[in-house]
């Protein structure tokens, strides 16, 4: 993390950029310098005409495949219309409701009353009363497993007083992820006019969600559970979590308007993807197109590690210092991912000064590790 031989801010920054080809080539660089912040993740990619000639034959109106931790962009067909999300929605709510966990807001154990309000939702359910409380906890299985309307208005009650304010929030928070195609009437799916997100958005709130808090997959895995003393019997909306190797999530969603979608997560061998599907026709091509999708960069890509965290890069000589050398680690865990078949093309240089003069001062660089594909 940071190095403490010379001055205890003294720390490395990983900067990976990506040509829009993508799949031909990429630079990355590790820059030593002294920059006093915390390193933040790579911000997703804006959407590029690649891919967007359906090579899959995709029967569903909208999809989109994006690499988890860069955001990068594998896939797109039609990934900026506007189309109705139904209880995919709900990916945004989880986002608030463990934005509120997260930061000590609302405890798990806390109990959240309903309203006659939630009460009164309709459609998916686990048909609350306004006499019963639940726990955050018990709240998120039915909101995650069964995608319970009661539960996600009870919640979104218990966090912002009402749901309209929850709502704001929820558009908010839109807006600084950069969903530009996203406007959110309610917190739970059901359709109404002006409702609407791409599947974009829903990969760019998704990603969000399984990056900071990762916690979430302790409900979002979960195939049947229960509620009530074993009363009330949950089983799973999404299928992926049963019969697709590494899944990890993470909402499905479907009306007579919006007809059939889902955002699905999963994780191979530190390869990580999100797959959304829009207004697929029926749900087993909802499915099916979402294993697709997720085939399909799992075959083709895999995540090449450069370094973990704390690993030694060099040890470089300082002349006239109060020590004779300092260590150079890695801040984090560096790498990134690259077609399959061209790990053997990687070709790693670095570049340090072998001798550096004291002192060592804020904002300078003592070199770079550039790795790129031959």
């Amino acid at each position: 993390m940071f190095l403490k031989k010379i001055i205890p801010t003294l720390c490395i920054t990983f900067i990976l950029s990506i040509s829009q080809s993508y799949c031909s080539e990429f630079d990355a660089k590790y820059v030593w310098s002294s920059i006093d912040q915390e390193t933040t993740a790579v911000s997703a990619k804006p959407v590029s005409d690649v891919n967007d000639a359906n090579s899959l034959n995709l029967e569903s109106a909208s999809a989109i495949l994006m690499e988890q931790n860069s955001g990068v962009i594998l896939y797109n067909h039609n990934a900026h219309e506007k189309l109705r999300p139904a209880s995919v929605t709900k990916v945004m709510s989880l986002l608030l409701i463990m934005e509120a966990i997260d930061s000590g807001r609302v405890k798990y154990s806390d109990k959240v009353s309903c309203s006659e309000n939630a009460s009164n939702m309709g459609g998916s359910q686990i048909w609350l009363d306004t006499t019963e409380e639940l726990t955050v906890d018990e709240m998120l299985k039915a909101i995650c497993i069964v995608s319970a309307n009661d539960c996600t208005v009870a919640m979104a009650e218990f966090i912002a007083g009402s749901e309209e304010s929850f709502v704001k929030q929820m558009n908010k928070k839109a807006k600084e992820l950069g969903m530009n195609d996203t406007t959110f009437k309610n917190c739970h799916g059901i359709d109404e006019d002006g409702h609407l997100t791409s599947s974009y958005d829903i990969a760019l709130m998704s990603r969000e969600l399984m990056l900071k808090h990762p916690d979430i997959t302790k409900y979002t895995t979960i195939w049947m559970d229960s509620l009530r003393d074993g009363k009330s019997e949950l089983v799973s909306t999404n299928k992926l979590i049963r019969n697709y190797t590494g899944a990890t999530g993470l909402k499905t969603g479907s009306t007579s308007l919006a007809l059939y979608n889902l955002s699905a997560t999963a994780t191979r061998d530190g390869l990580s993807l999100i797959a959304v599907i829009m207004k697929a026709p029926t749900t087993a091509i909802r499915f099916s197109e979402a294993k697709k999708l997720l085939d399909y960069g799992f075959n083709t890509y895999q995540y090449k590690e450069f370094g973990k965290k704390g690993d030694l890069v060099e040890t470089v000589n300082i002349t006239k210092g109060i020590q004779a050398t300092v260590d150079l680690i890695l801040e984090e865990d560096a790498g990134c991912i690259i077609q399959k078949g061209q790990e053997k093309n990687v070709v790693q240089n670095i570049s340090i000064e072998k001798e550096i003069p004291a002192p060592v001062t804020l904002g300078q660089k003592l070199g770079e590790i550039t790795f790129s594909i031959r």
